[in-house]
């Protein structure tokens, strides 16, 4: 049982967006890019369970990633 709730992982849109914030600071992944791109970065067996919550909240995985990680704060230079 313990096996099954190990690899059975959540991702609440706030670790979606975390993640492809700190992909994007890394230089990995670009803000123009589209939001299928982090089925790269995440295990194809969670990857379903990113796409439901993508939806769920109204998001398409061709919206770029700037729309998913548009809530950043920026200073100015």
């Amino acid at each position: 049982m313990k096996t099954l709730d190990k690899n059975a992982q959540h991702y609440s849109i706030d670790m979606i967006r975390d993640e492809a914030r700190q992909l994007v600071e890394k230089g990995s992944i670009s803000r123009n890019q589209p939001i299928y791109i982090l089925c790269q970065y995440i295990p194809a067996r969670e990857w379903v369970c990113v796409e439901c919550e993508l939806e769920q909240c109204d998001y398409l995985l061709r919206d770029h990633i700037s729309d998913l990680i548009a809530h950043e704060t920026w200073d100015n230079d």
